[in-house]
């Protein structure tokens, strides 16, 4: 018994515990109109490691994560004009998975283009994020992009278990208030931008959203193989959940996110169905988002 015990012991000690959430991907795209000097593109190229470092090598959250259970995800940042040495502006493409129960198959929680990119970074800087302070906008934006993705990925595996990773997130807002930065604020217009990403996810008014997220991948993506017709009839129901906040609040940026990062896994879920359950979910979807009417009527294709 003895033995058995100091294995144990030697074991946990001589393997590392990952605490670390995401996998993330990061990519640097400049614009072709751009004239990029070759010191600028050094610099660009340690700000994409410095982005690399941050995203993955923070501990975001509490629990462990072993190195397969990492939460995949894409930054893209695209640079479209460098109005002097070391500063930027552009947009932010997000896009984070989440793998299917018994499949190799990942669906798609999140694809977003922020639109509101203006950061600065100096050479040989690294990026640092603190809780409690904004200190540049590139890091909170990050941050704030790193907890959203962690929300969304645990809403979708327990009813509104990411609630605490949006309030990081609310909470990087309220800190990037006083920059006066693009995004941050909720007089913006469009309400598309960060402010109202996060402050939809916890309005109550707003939890039918996340009844769906969860509902949807868990009764009805994670059984896909193995009680196929039920959990697509369980993915109808999740989806109708938003019928209701469509209805007052229609163009919401959240749902209208979710939906239309799921267009092709739509398509593919539905291909073998008979016509009438086809037809049943294109109305469905044509009533919640009509501006993608027509991409979702190749469902019926």
């Amino acid at each position: 018994m003895v033995k058995k015990v100091l294995i144990v012991v030697i074991l946990f000690f001589c393997f590392p515990v990952f605490s670390q959430e995401l996998n993330c991907q990061v990519s640097v795209i400049i614009d072709a109109k751009v004239e990029v000097s070759s010191v600028e593109k050094e610099v660009i190229e340690q700000m994409k490691q410095s982005v690399t470092d941050l995203m993955n090598t923070t501990s975001w959250t509490k629990d462990k994560f072993a190195p397969e259970e990492r939460i995949n995800c894409v930054l893209q940042i695209q640079i479209k004009t460098i109005p002097s040495l070391g500063n930027y502006t552009g947009y932010i493409q997000v896009q984070s998975t989440r793998p299917a129960f018994n499949s190799n198959y990942n669906s798609v929680l999140f694809n977003f283009q922020d639109d509101n990119l203006i950061f600065s970074y100096s050479r040989n800087t690294p990026l640092l994020f603190s809780a409690n302070q904004y200190r540049d906008n590139l890091s909170s934006i990050l941050a704030f992009y790193a907890y959203f993705i962690i929300g969304m990925d645990y809403d979708s595996y327990s009813l509104k278990g990411g609630s605490p990773y949006f309030l990081e997130a609310q909470q990087i807002v309220t800190n990037a208030q006083a920059s006066n930065t693009a995004g941050w604020r909720s007089a913006e217009p469009g309400k598309k931008n960060r402010f109202w990403l996060v402050d939809n996810m916890m309005q109550q008014f707003y939890d039918p959203l996340r009844e769906c997220n969860y509902l949807y991948h868990r009764q009805g993506i994670d059984h896909l193989y193995d009680k196929k017709v039920e959990a697509k009839k369980q993915m109808f129901e999740a989806l109708n959940k938003l019928s209701a906040v469509v209805l007052t609040r229609p163009n919401n940026v959240n749902i209208l996110n979710f939906l239309s990062s799921k267009i092709l896994e739509f398509k593919n879920v539905m291909s073998d169905s008979e016509i009438k359950d086809k037809t049943e979910f294109v109305n469905l979807l044509k009533k919640l988002d009509s501006s993608n009417a027509t991409r979702y009527s190749t469902i019926l294709d």
